[in-house]
């Protein structure tokens, strides 16, 4: 009886220090494109109550990478909020080659739906290209579809992949300048969105002007502001101050500057306001995805003025959205992760005046060099279908029709490719394939990022800090390399304790982890452990 009434009094314990961990509401906050070098270069120059209340109250995370490749936007939202790889969960890309429908399609792309909230196109979306659930899902799964899951962003992909299947998505429409949605989640807009498009901030921002919060001799994290080999805006400034109201009403403007971080706040602020969420005792979620970090990063790099200005003023936007999760959920009821989709690489031209290594791949000239030569080895044919995101597509139709054998061509290729500057290895589907998702290195980034639907018949791998010629923007991501797959990774409130850690962690291990603090079932595809750091006493 006695031994009963021990295990009755332990298990009551346990019980009652889970309920008083439980979170009312999840927040989950990726900002595009942040390298975690950024929270130590500029760390002594933010506020209180921004990054450091996570440094302060919460726990840090040093060294977490994306274990794949590509690094790209879409599959980085599809990995946190999954907790698995393009292998499982499909999404590969912003874009890719569809062999079904013959042509590139977008992640995000349904016409099957109509755009709530104006009248364009921007809204025929929906989440179905993912194939795998999402930790929203699971939540929505086990409160019997009562919790509220709200997932906004500048991007449509910010906002769609998080949302999974069943959550809610908003994003705002570059051409309109307001918020938007997809019939796939509502045939109108909530009120309050309606309310807050009719304030026409994004007018009121391509009415001002960007220029540095502090004096500009004090940016001494970064190199000058006019460095040649950054791009511009509109392609008609280059430096700081940035006068919005000189260039032709372009509401894309808004966000290659911090406005457009800022207009997103003020959304997430309304949310908090008109959403009742994290009011009740089924957990609420409520996923927000910074986009303007990423525009700012591609034109001007990550040793740029410009973006530590961006991450200075994001650090404010942090603060406003704290203060307002406390007054209307209460210190204590809820819980923050923060993370990147992917980090970025330095400008090569910037390493290149330098006199450090990298260079530019002339993608066109080679792919048309490649078709000359297939035509002279194999005879004039349409061997290759597309090429994007460093997969090469084969038409596997003409291979049905003649006596060529694909895999004698798959080997020309990666013979020809390998003759290049700047290509560090070219591998067929076949190979990749015969990979482990458990080999270090190049081989399991690459097998972790190939689906057998939608990959390539080959794919290449460019040299370190080497990127695809672009016309427009100064710098990219993509690779495997770390400067491209180590992102920060922060927590705070219910159920976190204070701490850091500098063990290398997984992106893919975020979802698992939340599943383990919420005490809900894993996403369907989750494929790594939780983070025993963050969840042992």
């Amino acid at each position: 009886m006695r031994l009963f009434t021990i295990i009755l009094l332990v298990a009551s314990g346990v019980l009652a220090q889970a309920q008083q961990n439980k979170s009312k509401l999840v927040v989950g906050i990726i900002v595009d494109q942040m390298r975690q070098d950024y929270l130590l270069r500029y760390g002594s120059r933010f506020g209180e109550n921004g990054f450091k209340r996570f440094y302060n109250e919460g726990f840090v995370f040093q060294n977490v990478h994306y274990n794949y490749i590509p690094t790209k936007t879409a599959c980085g939202h599809a990995s946190v909020y999954s907790g698995t790889t393009p292998y499982m969960h499909g999404i590969i890309g912003n874009d890719w080659y569809s062999r079904e429908e013959g042509r590139e399609i977008y992640c995000a792309e349904d016409h099957n739906y109509q755009t709530v909230g104006s009248q364009t196109d921007n809204g025929e979306m929906s989440p179905k290209n993912i194939k795998t659930t999402t930790i929203t899902d699971e939540l929505r799964l086990i409160y019997q579809f009562k919790s509220k899951v709200l997932s906004l962003s500048i991007k449509d992909r910010g906002a769609i992949m998080p949302a999974g299947s069943s959550g809610t998505a908003i994003w705002m429409d570059k051409e309109a300048g307001n918020f938007i949605s997809s019939t796939y989640y509502m045939q109108q807009l909530p009120d309050w969105v309606t309310k807050f498009n009719n304030r026409k901030l994004a007018d009121k921002y391509l009415r001002s002007t960007w220029n540095t919060k502090f004096d500009i001799g004090s940016y001494t994290a970064s190199g000058p502001d006019l460095e040649p080999s950054e791009t511009n805006i509109d392609g008609q400034m280059n430096g700081f101050p940035y006068d919005l109201s000189t260039l032709d009403k372009d509401y894309e403007n808004i966000i290659k500057t911090p406005f457009g971080n800022e207009y997103l706040t003020e959304l997430v602020l309304s949310a908090l306001d008109n959403e009742s969420l994290g009011e009740d005792d089924i957990t609420d979620f409520l996923a927000i995805s910074f986009s303007a970090t990423d525009y700012i990063g591609h034109d001007n790099g990550p040793y740029s003025v410009e973006v530590e200005d961006t991450y200075l003023r994001l650090d404010e936007e942090l603060s406003r959205i704290f203060n307002r999760l406390d007054e209307k959920v209460g210190k204590g009821n809820y819980t923050v992760f923060l993370t990147a989709d992917h980090a970025v690489a330095t400008i090569p031209q910037f390493l290149l005046d330098r006199k450090m290594n990298s260079g530019y791949f002339d993608k066109d000239a080679v792919m048309k060099q490649l078709k000359e030569a297939l035509n002279e080895e194999f005879g004039t044919a349409p061997w290759i279908e597309e090429e994007i995101n460093n997969n090469i597509y084969l038409n596997h139709k003409y291979f049905e029709e003649t006596d060529v054998s694909i895999d004698e061509v798959k080997k020309f290729i990666q013979r020809f490719l390998l003759t290049f500057n700047g290509v560090s290895e070219a591998y067929t589907d076949d190979e990749v394939k015969a990979f482990s998702h458990c080999d270090d290195g190049l081989k399991g980034l690459l097998s972790r990022g190939f689906n057998s639907r939608r990959s390539g018949d080959l794919v290449f791998v460019l040299d370190p800090s080497w990127l695809i010629a672009w016309d427009t923007d100064a710098t990219g991501h993509g690779s495997g390399y770390t400067y491209d797959t180590h992102v920060p990774l922060l927590w705070y409130g219910a159920g976190i304790k204070q701490g850091k850690s500098f063990q290398r962690h997984e992106i893919t291990q975020i979802a698992p982890t939340l599943s383990m603090l919420l005490g809900i079932s894993l996403p369907s595809g989750a494929m790594d452990d939780p983070i025993y750091e963050l969840l042992e006493d």
